[in-house]
């Protein structure tokens, strides 16, 4: 069989899924008359909710008797993990950039894994018919960076297509006429190679990506490098270190053909698989035939940064909401999520309520959370933190984010001195050629960066758009002030009484509305000072016989502010918790008793 297996590769929101719609919809997966939803690939809620691309998936379709196997990827850096399993079970690559925005960060991280991995790249200019398009520019950009990443000769002379993933065309002049995605088809046959595979040897795979089927149990997905692979085979796995960790007999292949699984009885060197019936073997575990001793070599990944303690829900209302709720529970869960997504990890801390999770971002954790609690878990999170480590000459390194700003030039002033107190540090300054917007390009440290995205919204009234990629570590800053106003702290158990609340409304905003349960330790709202405040909200009006020769007066609320879940694990502090239940998100001290909280301060604050 014809076969070719590219990845799509391009920053967030440049137009992935829907450029593969398109080329769904061209080749004649979808009948004419199919209704399917847009962006057909993001299947996942929280994907569709959030606009983005959270877990690669693979399709294929069939163009003039070829069998081209695609993979959409995420284009965000926290899950770049998903990324670079996927680049080693491709042959090519197409790397789609906006016309307006040009290449960003993810661009480079992406593009920079492809070259070094020897791929050859087609560009995609996509949106090129927006009115804000600069592709001539874009294009003189996109060869700088390919430069800037050491691409060879073969490398830098990349071919190049104009196109709208979204009205289904594609060109190689501007001037050509938009008609459909052909010239993307008959590049990618011309162009990417068919896959290196030796069909004679015996069977081996590498498995990159790993999901959970209720039907069928756990699937592995990987591209077989070598040989066949045929239903009640019996394969061995060997991990990294070429040790066997079991036996096991292939109980069903599946094969992508568009967007339907289907069941095969063979597959052969360079088809890209997804198998069942296989029990310990994991994501970088090869498969292969019980004459072969040695692994195929996995991409390493990059570590992860970030660490957040994932804890037992321990508040006096806890276990309404979720049924999910004890530390066994908590653990295989996160166990299972680890499993799959190699660029988590899961460990164990001094206590046996609690474990710590370390990953890419802010973004990585906060939609394990939000899958978490939609499964009915009810957890404690504690505030984020970067993972230091020590250099070679026993200095403190931190890690360092490239973070590029697009904003009006209006707020740059204010954007420049905010990061500047978070001791980031300004590298480049481009003003746009269309209207008054100016690009920020700054080196930060990543803990100066925890919480300062909704503040950066505020500050550039909702207009400024931030991208943010792991670059290095680097020398640790120094302290980074933190400007937060204190809290105001709930100091009876009860349920929150109107009058109460508008009572304390000249204290500071509230998190909560009336009517809804509170308790000793957890936080309403914020403090107008910087010191925190214990307050009552469960207090109601003294009712007396006496009758008032005035009207009472009329109680006006003023609506809460609602934290979303990244707003909230940004905006606690290291004494506090946030706790995540399937319907709520509350904030609380880490200590609810108010005494056993001030005799610990010196030790929490140490």
């Amino acid at each position: 069989m014809n076969m070719r297996n590219i990845a799509i590769i391009a920053h967030v929101d440049h137009g992935k899924t829907t450029l593969v719609d398109g080329l769904l919809r061209q080749s004649g997966t979808f009948r004419d008359n199919q209704k399917v939803a847009e962006c057909v690939m993001d299947s996942n809620d929280l994907e569709r909710e959030r606009g983005i691309t959270i877990l690669s998936k693979c399709t294929s379709v069939n163009w003039n008797g070829t069998h081209i196997n695609i993979v959409d990827t995420p284009g965000h850096a926290d899950f770049g993990g998903e990324v670079e399993r996927i680049l080693s079970m491709v042959d090519g690559v197409v790397l789609l950039v906006d016309s307006s925005e040009g290449p960003m960060p993810q661009t480079k991280f992406v593009l920079g894994k492809a070259l070094k991995l020897g791929l050859k790249p087609i560009v995609v200019i996509n949106k090129a018919d927006k009115a804000d398009a600069r592709v001539d520019e874009v294009l003189d950009e996109i060869f700088d960076l390919f430069v800037s990443l050491n691409a060879n000769d073969e490398q830098l002379d990349f071919p190049v297509l104009y196109a709208s993933g979204r009205n289904g065309w594609a060109v190689k002049e501007m001037t050509d006429e938009k008609k459909d995605l052909s010239p993307l088809f008959e590049l990618i046959l011309n162009y990417v190679p068919e896959p290196a595979c030796d069909a004679n040897a015996p069977f081996s795979m590498l498995a990159t990506t790993l999901e959970a089927n209720k039907f069928i149990g756990r699937l592995l997905t990987g591209k077989i490098q070598t040989g066949t692979l045929h239903v009640n085979d019996t394969v061995k796995i060997l991990n990294s270190e070429n040790q066997e960790l079991e036996r096991v007999r292939i109980s069903k292949i599946l094969a992508y053909r568009g967007l339907e699984r289907v069941a095969l009885e063979e597959a052969h060197a360079g088809d890209i698989v997804a198998v069942a019936g296989i029990v310990k073997g994991t994501v970088a575990d090869t498969i292969c035939a019980l004459d072969v001793n040695q692994s195929i070599k996995a991409q390493p990944i990059d570590p992860p940064t970030l660490a957040m303690t994932f804890s037992i829900n321990d508040s006096p209302i806890a276990g309404r909401e979720g049924d999910k709720v004890t530390s066994r529970m908590i653990w295989d869960r996160l166990c299972k999520e680890a499993e799959g997504n190699i660029a988590l990890k899961i460990t164990r801390t001094d206590s046996s309520d609690s474990f710590e999770v370390a990953g890419r971002g802010e973004l990585q954790l906060g939609v394990l959370i939000e899958t978490m609690r939609r499964e009915g878990f009810e957890l404690s999170i504690s505030r984020p933190r970067v993972l230091m480590k020590r250099g070679d000459d026993g200095q403190l390194l931190e890690p360092f984010e490239e973070v590029v700003v697009d904003v009006d030039e209006e707020f740059s002033g204010n954007v420049v001195e905010k990061l500047g107190q978070r001791k980031a540090e300004l590298i480049e300054m481009i003003p746009s050629q269309i209207g008054n917007k100016v690009r920020l390009i700054f080196n930060a440290p990543s803990r100066g960066l925890i919480g300062y995205h909704s503040e950066f919204l505020t500050d550039t009234r909702g207009t400024g758009i931030m991208n943010r990629i792991f670059k290095d570590y680097e020398p640790y800053k120094g302290e980074i002030d933190s400007r937060r106003n204190g809290v105001l702290i709930s100091s009876e158990n009860g349920t929150a009484i109107a009058y109460s609340l508008w009572k304390l409304q000249d204290r500071g905003p509230m998190f909560i509305d009336a009517n809804v349960p509170v308790y000793i330790g957890m936080i309403i709202g914020e403090h107008t000072k910087s010191n925190d405040l214990e307050v009552n909200p469960t207090k109601s009006k003294q009712l007396t016989n006496i009758r008032a020769a005035g009207k009472d007066d009329a109680i006006d609320l003023i609506p809460p502010r609602k934290l979303s879940l990244e707003q909230a694990l940004s905006y606690i502090q290291e004494d506090e918790l946030l706790e995540v239940t399937p319907k709520t998100l509350r904030l609380r001290k880490r200590i609810l008793d108010p005494i056993a909280r001030k005799r610990a301060k010196p030790e929490i604050m140490a």
